[in-house]
């Protein structure tokens, strides 16, 4: 299995969630905040599917990206975790960069809070990258997942029963 964006955004929110989803274990089909992130995406902007491209490419699957000014869209519920959409966000242009797109860019858009983030790429962005790359690479073919992390983010996490359950 390649290394995703889904992969680099778990990375910087939590290691136990990265391993658990990479070995099989998806929690998120169970998540009712899950699938309401979706219907935010689907909803907030229903013209979106018509006017920007799907563009998958090997280790993402970019849903909105605006050819004709090489932008990422990423439509995000809550900017709890800002810094793993960003990672997100960089890792995508990171492949975008890979295949020859030149001075990609990306927009976070939080539909609910009227907000959007740019995310632009920048000097040493190649070098952090690789980096989370060769750390996920590292997480995955740990022998057992990691510790739970009790942090706060916890809480509304798809995977909070599975990891505090008994």
């Amino acid at each position: 299995m390649p290394i995703t964006a889904t992969h680099i955004n778990y990375y910087h929110v939590c290691q136990r969630k990265l391993w658990l989803f990479h070995h099989g274990i998806r929690m998120e089909h169970t998540s009712d905040q899950v699938y309401e992130g979706k219907l935010t995406g689907e909803l907030s902007y229903p013209d979106r599917a018509a006017k920007y491209t799907e563009l998958v490419l090997p280790g993402g699957k970019i849903d909105y990206y605006d050819a004709k000014n090489a932008i990422v869209h990423e439509v995000k519920q809550s900017n709890k975790v800002e810094h793993a959409h960003i990672a997100q966000v960089k890792y995508y242009l990171y492949l975008l960069i890979q295949a020859g797109v030149e001075k990609p860019k990306g927009v976070i858009e939080y539909p609910k809070l009227r907000e959007k983030e740019q995310v632009l790429w920048e000097q040493g962005d190649q070098e952090k990258v690789e980096q989370w790359i060769d750390r996920v690479k590292e997480n995955i073919k740990m022998e057992h997942p990691p510790e739970v992390i009790n942090s706060k983010i916890c809480k509304s996490c798809s995977y909070h029963d599975f990891c505090y359950s008994e």
